[in-house]
């Protein structure tokens, strides 16, 4: 059972042990004054207000390192029905990109640009305004939670309200050390946490059944019940980890799903995903089910004895995101108790596609994932089933990598069970909220409003689309894609006709090729604000 644990404000004493900040209340004031005048420099007109009733709250959520078929809207057997009812409710986008790893798709959905005009670290400032900004001057009220992944909080970057995990990923059990007489939390390294303007390092929670999708939730409600009176509208911003590494849920929902993957295995998992993924019409006209990876085992080739370990790990995985289905119902029923889910915009991805990483870093072997020193992955064979029908896994810039479910909910403006072959993008998200709130969107921006899109009408977005991350290049230009990993060569799809990339046509249209090529190039130079940045391969 979900419950509630604290109220905002509440004093405990793991807040003695947060560290210094450099920057206090004072910031948010200033950042909002630079981006005003930012904004005049540029030439952009005052905001353009539209009445208040009028303009829509917004509910942005994002999960992290989900695969495009995991929930049932998408084809999966994982028991998401607060999301299958929002896509009941609204569209879904048969192709949206994101940039394949998590704080590069942050950088990009936060700021409206390529990520590498702005940054992409735990550490980085980004150099252009986040939407929280925008959407603050354009007299928002700007709420967030869970994962942040850059360098400055989401309270010194235009939130007005901020509870969450600024780095990349923790052990949801107990992010910080251990408390009394418990175990060490299993951990990469200790993580850096933020409540408003205070910063924890480490962050360790005072109850024995937190767990962070419970917690992220708790205070956006709490959020939400705060600012309910108020005339302005407001933007709730909510990043889960979940499913992210490492794969912890509670005995209880781990039970509802042990034994389901042993009985399949992700060779048939992956056939019966795709089925339905036919039957929902959620993909491309063309595609084709991929090969499974071909460095992979066939399931009937794991001995019996290894088939119940991978089972455990596939089945925690199917729990954290039950419970993350349940954990957005929550938000869902508390729109509707305050009566602001009719002119509510609700938006739902994924940062990236499924993670192959297949370590086992927990600290006692043997642990379980309702111990504090578990830390499982889901494992290569795992994530190639959850991003059926695509290719390869976060961190590349093939479609496994950087496809994700994106659904969309506005009562009275979006259809309700729609589906869109409208190509969307990260970049699109802050040009969008701006038309939502009815503020100019300003030349830089990379990509542009989808509400032309959402309300079923025809549209023309910009074109190229860029991704790099680490070892991976990609560009696609209407129906052509290039992509490369690591140190193979260029390959070219026809995304029209080949959705999951399985015939490379780059021998056959060598100058088509090599043009898209020198178009990545260029725009990888041109982008790069400091010429230091390490070009990728060389």
């Amino acid at each position: 059972m979900l419950k509630r644990r604290r109220t905002i404000g509440q004093t405990t004493p793991w807040q003695l042990a947060r560290v210094p900040v450099h920057t206090r209340r004072s910031l948010p004031v200033l950042y909002a004054g630079l981006l005003a005048l930012g904004l005049a420099l540029s030439g952009t007109s005052a905001p353009i207000w539209a009445a208040e009733k009028e303009r829509p709250n917004i509910l942005l959520i994002m999960c992290d390192d989900m695969g495009f078929s995991d929930v049932g809207c998408y084809g999966g057997e994982i028991d998401t029905p607060n999301l299958d009812r929002l896509a009941s409710q609204g569209l879904r986008f048969r192709t949206f990109y994101n940039n394949a790893k998590c704080e590069h798709t942050r950088a990009s959905l936060l700021t409206g640009r390529w990520w590498h005009h702005v940054g992409a670290s735990a550490s980085v400032h980004y150099a252009a305004p986040t939407f929280g900004e925008r959407l603050r001057q354009a007299g928002y009220r700007t709420l967030m939670t869970g994962k942040w992944h850059a360098g400055q909080t989401p309270y010194q970057r235009g939130f007005d309200r901020y509870y969450g995990l600024t780095d990349g990923c923790c052990n949801f059990w107990n992010p910080g050390h251990a408390r009394g007489d418990a175990p060490e939390p299993a951990k990469k390294r200790v993580r850096r946490w933020a409540i408003d303007d205070q910063e924890f390092l480490p962050y360790t929670p005072p109850d024995d059944d937190f767990y962070t999708t419970d917690a992220f939730t708790d205070y956006a409600l709490d959020y939400l019940d705060e600012y309910q009176h108020e005339d302005r509208p407001f933007l709730l911003y909510v990043a889960y980890t979940a499913p992210h590494y490492p794969l912890h849920a509670s005995p209880e929902d781990i039970a509802k799903y042990r034994g389901r993957y042993a009985a399949v295995g992700w060779d048939k998992l992956r056939e019966q995903r795709f089925g339905r993924q036919q039957s929902l019409g959620i993909l491309p006209e063309g595609a084709q089910l991929s090969p499974r990876d071909p460095d992979l085992p066939s399931w009937d080739s794991v001995p019996a004895d290894q088939q119940d370990s991978w089972d455990l790990r596939m089945a925690t995985y199917a729990a954290m995101i039950d419970r993350l289905d349940r954990n957005i119902g929550r938000l869902l029923d508390k729109l509707n108790a305050l009566g602001k889910a009719d002119n509510t915009a609700i938006f739902f991805l994924s940062d990236n596609g499924a993670c192959e990483d297949s370590k086992d870093r927990s600290t006692v072997p043997g642990s379980m994932p309702w111990e504090v020193t578990s830390y499982l992955t889901q494992g290569r064979p795992w994530a190639n089933a959850s991003n059926t029908p695509y290719r390869r896994y976060k961190t590349t810039d093939f479609e496994g990598g950087t496809r994700t479910p994106m659904i969309a909910v506005w009562p009275g403006q979006i259809e309700s069970g729609t589906i869109t072959d409208a190509i969307g993008h990260l970049v699109d998200f802050t040009p969008t909220m701006l038309d939502l709130a009815g503020t100019p969107a300003t030349a830089e921006l990379a990509g542009h409003s989808l509400l032309p899109a959402l309300r079923g009408q025809s549209e023309s977005r910009p074109w190229p689309l860029y991704w790099q991350f680490g070892k991976s290049q990609a560009i696609r230009d209407q129906d052509w894609k290039l992509v490369k990993h690591g140190q193979g060569d260029w390959e070219l799809y026809n995304l029209s006709a080949d959705p999951t990339e399985l015939n490379n046509l780059a021998d056959r249209e060598p100058d088509r090729a090599r043009d898209l090529a020198a178009r990545w190039q260029a725009w990888w130079e041109q982008g790069r604000p400091d010429k230091s940045t390490p070009q990728p391969n060389k």
